[in-house]
């Protein structure tokens, strides 16, 4: 079944055993809920437990088995694989913040480099058991380049902290295909956006909020810097094709990337948001001091589109309407009713 809308149904996962690292973030958290739609058989690995995540606000972290542990701690993640005969593992979890990357590249390079190969082993020593393997990389992982847009045959050249511990990832994920023949894919999204991003940091997230408060903006950078914006349903929708097609080996041990293949730069973000609002009265407050991060980087999606079947199927201006709602709905929650508090 090709891509399409959230509310897709696929055949291919009913009582499949699925291991979600990452299954509170935002991603994480609407892939589950996909799974649990599809009836999947879903463990969810945690660290902690955030009742504002969305996969605890949704009521999905109700529907599936949650192992507590850390991806720096390899028994945990061989246990969840092994007790609970984990046949297909979707790799979401990892530290995702540049500026907590520059100032903690230790715990980085733990959680994203360690945490993988953890991972990855665990899976090697249960291979009678795991069948596919989807590890979320990044654009970042390309590095910085004056060809543009990246396409799949760029070879990972991460230079900052972040950036080094996604290239290191994607690296791991083919030593263990080209070693061991793991049936590992890699997916390098841009940068994705979505209700139940709660890393106020980033710009989608952010600018809502300050908005919604009746502040300014703000824009660390210069606000040029040019990226993808890919909303998180259109996300889910990629890790679930390249795990369904796993199982090819045109996809087995490939990288593939995911966007709308329409780069926006970060004023233009923000200013559709400020329309979507109705808050044109609020222009950004550009900063221009950001650091260690890339100032243009963009994907080409050709082929998953050609061997995937995978394109966006949200414009982006849908996609940011959905995540104005969802945090319109999160920032002013209903007030109970007196029956409802008793």
């Amino acid at each position: 079944m090709l891509p399409g809308k959230s509310g897709d149904v696929s055949e291919f996962w009913p009582n499949r055993r699925v291991l979600v690292t990452g299954a509170t973030g935002l991603v994480g958290s609407w892939l589950v809920a996909s799974l649990v739609a599809t009836r999947a058989y879903v463990v969810a690995l945690v660290r902690d437990y955030d009742p504002q995540s969305e996969l605890v606000r949704s009521g999905s972290i109700r529907q599936v088995h949650v192992v507590n542990g850390v991806l720096e701690d390899y028994a945990a993640l061989e246990r969840a694989v092994n007790e609970h005969e984990i046949e297909t593992v979707f790799h979401l979890g990892a530290q995702t913040i540049v500026g907590v990357a520059l100032r903690s590249p230790f715990a980085t390079f733990e959680a994203n480099i360690r945490g993988t190969y953890n991972l990855l082993e665990a899976c090697r020593v249960h291979s009678n058991l795991v069948k596919r393997i989807v590890i979320a990389s990044s654009d970042k992982a390309y590095g910085d380049t004056d060809i543009l847009p990246y396409i799949e045959e760029m070879p990972p050249l991460g230079r900052h902290p972040y950036d080094v511990s996604k290239s290191c990832a994607d690296l791991l994920a083919r030593a263990y295909h080209e070693t061991y023949e793991l049936p590992v894919a890699v997916t390098r999204c841009g940068n994705i956006y979505g209700g139940g991003d709660l890393n106020w940091s980033r710009i989608v997230p952010g600018t809502i909020r300050s908005l919604d408060l009746g502040e300014r903006p703000i824009i660390r950078s210069d606000g040029k810097f040019l990226r993808d914006y890919l909303y998180v349903q259109d996300a889910v929708q990629a890790y679930l094709r390249t795990a369904e097609a796993l199982d090819r080996p045109a996809v087995q041990g490939h990288a593939f990337n995911f966007a709308p293949d329409q780069p926006r730069t970060v004023i233009e973000v923000v200013e559709t948001l400020c329309r979507l609002m109705g808050r044109e009265d609020l222009p950004p407050v550009i900063l221009n001091k950001v650091k260690a991060e890339i100032r243009d980087q963009y994907l080409s999606s050709e082929k998953a589109r050609r061997l995937l079947g995978w394109s966006a199927a949200y414009s982006f201006e849908q996609g940011l309407s959905e995540t104005v709602e969802w945090y319109r709905r999160f920032l002013n929650p209903r007030p109970l009713a007196r029956h409802e508090t008793t």
